[in-house]
């Protein structure tokens, strides 16, 4: 409607006055280096009590299944992407041989601390790459992928997607807890809208109205399950999640 795009544009160009040192900063080109290397991954690190509260039973019984995914070794080889400061670690099952990638190298001091907490894994690797250029890890030699809250923030969710299949073997797994656009006729929904140019210039490339279930389903994955999600979060516009995993 409308009216409704009106309130939308008004909302927007508020939000915007009011976060305005952030798009000066982001101007002189300043802001994005800086949001990646320091912002996002303190913002992160200060928030991850609170997510990890938000997410554990949902997490416990995602990763629950990962053992069916053993390869033929009877090794469960795991790829996370953006892998922050390793808060699903807890939820791996002993002895995974864990590899994980982020596209900031400033989350390796929180990341060697949760390696410490969690010696039932086995470390491989950190990477230092974005979901949708994973070159440096071998076609077909992961038994599952892992991406929670992630694809909100990457450059392409088709090309991660892709990526994700190339790694996998056959009949390996990607699982994925994320949060997505709202119903569009919901008010969640329009706070999306309102927020999302600032949002996303504030935190790293962060979409709020992705949906991203409709790329899991165009991907080509032989099997998918997906369950859709409310996870309140007070005064965040984040509140639709999807969690599951596809099969390749």
């Amino acid at each position: 409607m409308p009216e409704a795009a009106a309130s939308v544009l008004l909302l927007r160009a508020g939000l915007a006055l009011l976060a305005w040192p952030v798009y000066l900063l982001s101007f002189l080109g300043i802001w994005e280096p800086f949001c990646r290397k320091v912002f996002f991954p303190f913002f992160l690190e200060k928030l991850s009590g609170v997510r990890d509260k938000k997410f554990k039973q949902h997490k416990q019984e995602l990763f629950r299944t990962l053992p069916h995914f053993r390869g033929p070794s009877g090794e469960l080889r795991l790829l996370e992407i953006g892998t922050g400061s390793g808060s699903n670690f807890q939820f791996y099952p002993a002895g995974c041989r864990v590899t994980c990638t982020d596209i900031s190298p400033s989350f390796q001091e929180g990341l060697c601390r949760q390696v410490g907490k969690n010696g039932h894994l086995r470390f491989q690797r950190f990477l230092v790459a974005a979901g949708e250029d994973l070159g440096q890890v071998p076609s077909g030699s992961v038994d599952a992928v892992v991406s929670t809250l992630v694809l909100c923030s990457v450059r392409s969710v088709s090309g991660t997607l892709g990526e994700v299949l190339r790694v996998l073997r056959p009949g390996g797994a990607f699982y994925f807890l994320e949060h997505v656009a709202a119903e569009p006729s919901s008010w969640t929904y329009f706070w999306q809208q309102v927020c999302f140019p600032t949002w996303k210039l504030v935190f790293a490339g962060c979409c709020l109205t992705r949906e991203l279930w409709k790329n899991l389903e165009e991907a080509k994955f032989s099997e998918l399950r997906v369950q859709h999600i409310s996870v309140p979060m007070p005064w965040m516009p984040i509140e639709p999640h999807i969690v599951g995993y596809a099969v390749k």
